[in-house]
């Protein structure tokens, strides 16, 4: 596609939207009778967006539930989609979104989106404005304001939704809920959660070795609301991870997995204040590399939020990266593991203390011994194969309609979710926000300091260099639309 072309809104395409004929064989539920209808085949017709990798498992966990069709395929990199193309020879493949969008939706009921972090919100909000059902990787967006933006949007187009962290339908989060309310370890007050990601490079410079783009990737269309950028290797498929314009970090690519669990146990929503030290980079003795685009290689946040009704007063939330942890429990013995070693979130509460691991699998009470004496009464309903049946309870619920069957992870509770870990990397990269002070030298105002967050608004309110990564400005042609 040309750029020119490239240029059109999102906004622009719909207006001018035909809908072509489609051969596909099995025609989609809301064409027979109307919003929630049920076709005869009873099956969710899904377009995939991002079908390589990561895209590739989710749309074949979506057709292996026995009840979705996958009906359309779009990737930006033909080789990164060549199994799913292989796996699915039926489905029609396009490289743009906007284009499938524009010419099939009246030939697809739900939208399934895994392209890196910075393009989920223009595609998810498309998707819903065209009362699509959408399933988005997590993190839920790249911006606090787009995570905002989902939220309200699932419920004002009355549409199903699901955020991709498959642990919040794993027993653990459901089992520690169940022990929480039952008073087993008392009141929780702290909140740990660690990982050992990165597992791609950051703290780095930028590659100032520009590199000839693959023949089959169109680069223009992967970056998509990004600024403008020559394309350099190994920054696909993966790595982008590690670039702020593009991903987010540790947190984005962890943090829905591990923070999961006290959020559905503690009830909690939005953060208060947030404060953040990150590991260092030295280039030379005393000299501190400076790479404001790359994401830190550790860094320890620290988040409080507000009382909620599971809890009796704030709960303070750490988040660790980069191999570092907390502090070993007392109750755990020498050669006990704690989490599954690499990750895990650990509760401390008032009478006792209780672990999981990555995803809130295995969740143990502290002491382990403990964990032979539980005798309660199962109270929350588990859902069908644990975290491989995040995918079936989608297109369960998308089948049956907006507010007929419950999903473990719908935007409104993803969205704060989403926010806390945005809001915890707004204090991470205020770290490298430089500023002059009156004398001309170049300081480091958001180092060492706590920021406070005005939730109404959006906003810290004590520094606000920070503010910008609140809600990122667009490449010109790109808008979310609302």
């Amino acid at each position: 596609m040309k750029k020119d072309q490239n240029a059109t809104s999102r906004r622009g395409f719909l207006k001018t939207t035909t809908i072509a004929a489609s051969a596909f064989m099995i025609v989609p539920r809301h064409v027979l009778g109307g919003k929630g209808f049920l076709a005869p085949s009873d099956r969710l017709i899904i377009a995939g967006v991002g079908v390589g990798g990561k895209g590739q498992s989710d749309i074949d966990a979506f057709y292996k539930s026995g009840k979705a069709d996958i009906g359309f395929l779009c990737d930006v990199h033909d080789s990164r989609a060549a199994k799913s193309v292989k796996a699915f020879p039926k489905a029609k493949y396009y490289k743009d979104w906007r284009e499938m969008f524009e010419k099939e939706s009246k030939n697809f009921d739900a939208v399934s989106i895994s392209t890196p972090d910075h393009n989920h919100a223009v595609q998810a909000m498309a998707a819903m404005q065209l009362g699509k059902h959408v399933y988005v990787q997590k993190p839920l967006t790249h911006d606090i304001y787009e995570a905002r933006a989902l939220t309200a949007a699932a419920k004002k187009y009355q549409v199903v939704t699901q955020m991709g962290n498959q642990g919040a339908s794993n027993d653990g989060p459901r089992q520690m809920k169940e022990w929480y309310d039952a008073g087993l370890i008392g009141d929780v007050h702290t909140v740990y959660a660690w990982t050992d990601r990165p597992v791609w490079p950051q703290g780095v410079p930028w590659s100032t070795n520009k590199a000839q783009v693959p023949a089959d990737l169109d680069w223009d269309l992967w970056l998509g609301t990004a600024p403008y950028k020559d394309y350099v290797d190994k920054l696909v498929p993966f790595n982008w991870r590690g670039w702020w314009d593009y991903g987010t970090g540790a947190l984005g690519d962890m943090g829905c997995h591990l923070l999961e669990a006290p959020f559905s146990v503690l009830n909690l929503k939005y953060a208060s204040e947030v404060q953040a030290s990150v590991g260092s980079v030295y280039v030379d003795e005393f000299k501190r590399g400076y790479f404001p685009d790359s994401c830190p290689p550790s860094s320890h946040v620290t988040l409080k939020f507000p009382k909620t009704n599971k809890t009796k007063g704030d709960v303070t939330v750490h988040w660790m990266d980069g191999g570092i942890q907390p502090e070993r429990p007392e109750e755990l013995q020498a050669n006990e593991t704690f989490g599954d070693g690499g990750n895990g979130t650990l509760f401390i509460g008032t009478k006792g203390k209780m672990m999981a691991s990555t995803y809130s699998a295995n969740p143990k009470l502290l002491p382990l011994s403990r964990n032979k004496d539980i005798n309660l009464k199962q109270r929350f309903a588990r859902v069908p194969e644990g975290a491989n049946g995040h995918y079936k309870q989608w297109v369960e619920a998308a089948i049956a309609g907006y507010g007929k069957q419950e999903v473990s992870s719908p935007f409104e509770i993803a969205g704060p979710l989403t926010e806390a870990l945005l809001m915890a990397n707004l204090a991470i990269r205020g770290v490298d926000v430089q500023r002059k002070n009156d004398k001309g030298n170049i300081i480091y105002p958001g180092r060492n300091i706590k920021l406070l967050w005005d939730n109404n608004n959006m906003r810290v309110t004590n520094l606000d260099d920070v503010n910008q990564f609140v809600k990122r400005e667009y490449r010109k042609g790109w808008t979310l639309g609302v």
